[in-house]
């Protein structure tokens, strides 16, 4: 027996919207047993105060406690990822793993996870949370059978951040936060997160990264990393996407860099490598939004970080995931806001799950 991947794309429409998920697995399609991770796209605002994503996780933890005991429960990584601006459509992607009679592929999809321990808080946004990660990535590298650090595509993490009773339990221990603003700690911590990732997959050298790097070096960064902050847990949940020897099945996965916001060439030379072998179709689109820190794109001004009313990280969400809907021909896509240290200031990684087959039981369209 060996491993194959298996990823449901399923539309929702609410973050308590279950039909689909029921729907698969009452057909026999998706075996809760066989889930190891969920990522979604909620329609939430994506703050400090975006319920929708433990909303939608806490419904999900309570279906999957209807087919599996709690310990197994506890062990799929659920990441929500709030904001559906634009025409950006709120869906979960289901990553399922089974034990399957096939020959091994030279190379398929492979999947990892791991989580941390809660993270002390006045370690976000610092060397230590860099550290934290870096081991957690490499240990889900392990999980999924990933040697080779050029063979991960995408590194998903959610990881925590900063509330007033969280920076108060600090001081009141005696320790001292990398920041009292709520918002900036979702930018400290998913910037962090995503140099720990940087450090586990070779991108970038630990012995050269100081606290003051994070968060302002913008030349360092990954360019598979993706990060999303949440209010929901105090540890970081860690999903690695790549290729290893020894799993099976149709799924093939690689990755680019979005060099800008309206960079979608490589991203449309990356689906015809990955197509070029037959009639391949797109199962799920991964990427990451941010608008920079110049204020202009290609030349030009733009507002996003001027606007008080809306967050810079929503306008670039919905930005992003227009340019990336007019290349794949849908907006069923999971696009992140808030790319710090992820891709080149201003850009983003994108990572490409593809199949070979058709629609057919266990892959959904």
């Amino acid at each position: 027996m060996i491993r194959q991947a298996f990823v449901h794309c399923i539309s929702t429409a609410s973050p308590d919207d279950l039909s689909g998920l029921r729907a698969l697995i009452a057909a026999g399609d998706l075996d809760p047993a066989g889930i190891v991770a969920i990522l979604g796209k909620t329609e939430g605002n994506g703050n400090v105060n975006d319920f929708t994503r433990g909303f939608a996780t806490t419904v999900l933890k309570t279906e999957l406690g209807r087919h599996l005991p709690q310990s197994d429960v506890d062990k799929v990584s659920i990441v929500m990822s709030g904001g559906t601006e634009g025409g950006l459509a709120p869906h979960l992607t289901v990553f399922e793993v089974r034990d399957v009679e096939a020959a091994p592929e030279p190379k398929a999809l492979a999947i990892g996870r791991a989580r941390t321990p809660d993270m002390p808080f006045e370690h976000l946004g610092r060397l230590q949370q860099v550290d934290l990660v870096a081991a957690s990535v490499q240990r889900a590298m392990a999980d999924g059978g990933i040697t080779d650090p050029r063979d991960v595509h995408f590194v998903q993490i959610k990881c925590p951040l900063l509330t007033l009773e969280r920076v108060s339990s600090a001081e009141a221990r005696g320790e001292s936060c990398a920041t009292r603003d709520t918002l900036k700690s979702m930018s400290l911590s998913r910037a962090a997160s995503s140099l720990g990732i940087a450090v586990a997959l070779n991108e970038i050298n630990r012995a050269e990264l100081d606290n003051d790097a994070i968060g302002r070096d913008w030349s360092r960064f990954s360019s598979r990393a993706s990060a999303s902050a949440g209010i929901e847990l105090a540890d970081h949940e860690i999903i690695v996407l790549g290729e290893a020897p020894g799993w099976s099945g149709p799924l093939r996965s690689g990755h680019c860099v979005m060099n800008d916001a309206i960079d979608i060439e490589p991203v449309r030379a990356l689906l015809a490598t990955l197509a070029k072998d037959g009639d391949a179709r797109l199962v799920a689109l991964l990427a990451k939004a941010d608008p920079g820190t110049t204020g202009k794109l290609r030349g030009f001004r733009h507002t996003m970080l001027d606007d008080s009313d809306i967050s810079s990280t929503r306008h670039a969400r919905g930005f992003v995931a227009g340019a990336l809907a007019g290349v794949v021909g849908h907006a069923r896509i999971y696009v992140s806001g808030g790319a710090e240290h992820q891709g080149p200031d201003g850009g983003g990684p994108v990572a490409v799950i593809m199949s070979s087959e058709r629609p057919q039981g266990g892959l959904a369209a």
